[in-house]
């Protein structure tokens, strides 16, 4: 541990002492299984690895300057995570079970919470398998629930600097009416194609169009995407995009400032009336956008013309953070101590 430099990890993973497991068989949900080792033995003929029976979430713990390590707004990951498992035929785990697995997962890996203003976190990864083995088309019997933890740096390796994005229309990152509302592995792999072209060309993510007509805002890259103009926080609403729980907190964030806040339909012409943009989520919190390239249309609005994050989106990420570092008061009750 001592060889850590919390100060320059990387998104990525480190294995920890601990993950904790819990099987579903037998039309219930069993205990929860303590396990040190990395590795998951499963059937060849696994629903999630044929049909994709398979979501995810991620969570973060900050230690405070008081020491204590702190999770923000499990509860809401434990609700989207049964969401998911609706939308592709899964069992749906117990809100209480979550947050106990949550909670046991990181006192066992306690050592690994990064240390207070190291700018990391210790990243909570639940995801649920479709195990029962299957040939047909059909819902597993049986599923696999667990979560581990490794310590992360930021999601951005500039961290909390605007980046430039661009728009590509020949891509979709899901279908209307299909999985976009959910977090299953399927959207992500969906993305991986888009986003690598979009790296190699020097962005740091695409904004995606909506799938239907390519008229309105959908998602940013992993993201949830929102623009400030004036006093208003706007942020795209479809039946494709994945309801964000670091949105949902920012909007509410917003209209405690006296900010009006905007959930609709945005019309990409829209951005050229943006004083600021950016994407947000778990990973990054915030991350401001400089320029948006629409590459297609040979166009480009630019948000950032000195390198820096616009004034309310500084404001907005360092209010979050101060909330979930227990620097200042949380009147939302968003934040658990994990005792």
């Amino acid at each position: 541990m001592e060889n850590i430099d919390w100060s320059d990890l990387s998104f990525g993973y480190m294995k920890t002492d601990y993950n904790v497991r819990c099987y579903y068989r037998d039309g219930k949900w069993g205990e929860l299984e303590v396990c040190s080792s990395d590795v998951i033995n499963i059937h060849m003929a696994a629903t999630c690895l044929h049909y994709g029976q398979e979501s995810f979430e991620g969570l973060k713990v900050f230690k405070g300057k008081d020491g204590k390590a702190r999770v923000f707004r499990m509860d809401e990951n434990a609700k989207r995570m049964q969401s998911s498992s609706r939308g592709i035929m899964m069992a749906e785990l117990p809100v209480e079970k979550f947050e106990e697995a949550v909670r046991k997962v990181v006192k066992l890996n306690e050592r690994f919470i990064p240390p207070y203003e190291s700018g990391a976190a210790l990243y909570v990864r639940p995801l649920m398998l479709g195990l029962g083995a299957q040939v047909g088309v059909k819902p597993a019997t049986e599923y696999l629930f667990m979560i581990f933890v490794t310590p992360v740096g930021p999601y951005f390796k500039g961290g909390f600097k605007p980046s430039d994005v661009c728009i590509m229309r020949e891509y979709d990152r899901a279908a209307p009416c299909g999985t976009g509302t959910i977090k299953v592995g399927g959207n992500y792999a969906a993305s991986l194609v888009a986003g690598e072209k979009a790296h190699s060309k020097g962005y740091a993510a695409v904004l995606y169009l909506d799938p239907r007509e390519k008229k309105y805002l959908d998602e940013c890259g992993p993201a949830n995407f929102f623009g400030i103009r004036g006093n208003s926080y706007i942020t795209p609403k479809s039946n494709s995009i994945l309801p964000s729980i670091t949105n949902k907190s920012l909007m509410q964030l917003a209209e405690s400032m006296g900010m009006t806040v905007e959930r609709r339909p945005v019309p990409v012409e829209e951005l050229a009336t943006f004083d600021e943009a950016a994407e947000c989520g778990t990973a990054a919190v915030i991350a401001p956008i400089a320029r948006i390239d629409d590459l297609d249309e040979n166009k480009s609005y630019v948000f950032s013309k000195n390198g820096k994050p616009g004034p309310v989106c500084e404001k907005l990420y360092n209010k979050l953070r101060a909330i979930q570092y227990g620097d200042e008061p949380d009147p939302y009750g968003w934040v658990t101590v994990i005792e």
